[in-house]
């Protein structure tokens, strides 16, 4: 089955959010949305998620999935504000509580905090399914990003998250606390083994050095032939050296504190204070 695949891309975070469509019927499935924040003024806004808000109005569709691939440093997510304005059950893996269990830790957020994963209305295993009306969708665990990612093969399109990127700029990072390259490398070939026709969407796009226009849909047969850190038959010591080295070199995401204190949370912000006040923690030296 071919899914409907509409992409949303957010320039300030680079995110591309997907809304999948049934081909014959009117159920959609969100995956990656975007809360707009800015960073030096604490302000949240929705325009990012009102786009997609708009465009199932004006299509009639009806929500029945809102999946996040993985706890995302890069962007918030805006999950809950789509499930009050559409509907729709939230959906992430089932390692969300390992990282419910660590960035607790590291935001120091106390016993109220539950690391259980019953911030989300479904947590998934390795493979899992479930239905976007007529549509089945698959579950792969493919950890190594973060112990949580997920990709999501609806029909024959594969909804992989930062797992990989276009073949021209690579794979994802692997230092945030428990990535593993060498998990990374496992899980690509994962996706790899899908059938070469295999629609690839990517989570993000950097523009590669030499291409002129943002790009987030490849496939299986060009990852493998073309993929600057993985095609063409890399070995896992091959990557692992690279990735490592090149990961050694990278700063932080601009939004990793805010990102991870509110996705772990599965969109929402930490409890407000007597006074309906709502803080985000700046751990010192932890990251």
């Amino acid at each position: 089955m071919t899914p409907i695949v509409k992409a949303f891309f957010d320039p300030a975070t680079n995110t591309v959010s997907y809304l999948v469509q049934e081909p014959e019927g009117t159920a959609c499935a969100i995956i990656d949305s975007v809360l707009d924040f800015d960073h030096a003024s604490g302000r949240t806004d929705t325009s990012s998620a009102d786009q997609i808000v708009a465009y199932v109005r004006d299509n009639d569709l009806r929500v029945e999935w809102i999946l996040e691939s993985h706890v995302h440093a890069d962007h918030l997510s805006a999950a809950p504000y789509l499930q009050q304005e559409l509907g729709g059950k939230i959906g992430i893996g089932e390692q969300i509580v390992t990282i419910q269990d660590t960035f607790g830790k590291i935001f120091n957020e106390g016993t109220e905090f539950q690391r259980d994963g019953s911030q989300f209305d479904a947590l998934f295993q390795n493979g899992d399914s479930f239905h976007v009306g007529q549509m089945r969708g698959d579950v792969l665990h493919t950890p190594g990003h973060t112990p949580a990612c997920l990709t999501y093969v609806i029909g024959n399109a594969a909804f992989v998250g930062d797992t990989l990127f276009m073949p021209d700029f690579g794979t994802a990072r692997c230092d945030f606390p428990g990535g593993s390259s060498e998990q990374l490398f496992e899980s690509i070939q994962k996706i790899l083994s899908l059938p070469d026709e295999t629609r690839i969407f990517v989570g993000h796009d950097y523009k590669a050095p030499g291409r002129d226009e943002f790009a987030w849909e490849t496939t299986v047969g060009e990852q493998k032939a073309l993929n600057v850190h993985i095609g063409q038959g890399k070995t896992i010591e091959e990557f692992v050296e690279m990735r490592d080295a090149r990961d050694a070199t990278l700063p932080m995401p601009r939004l990793i504190l805010p990102s991870l204190q509110v996705n772990m949370r599965a969109g929402q912000m930490p409890p407000a204070d007597e006074k309906g006040n709502v803080y985000l923690k700046v751990p010192i030296n932890k990251l």
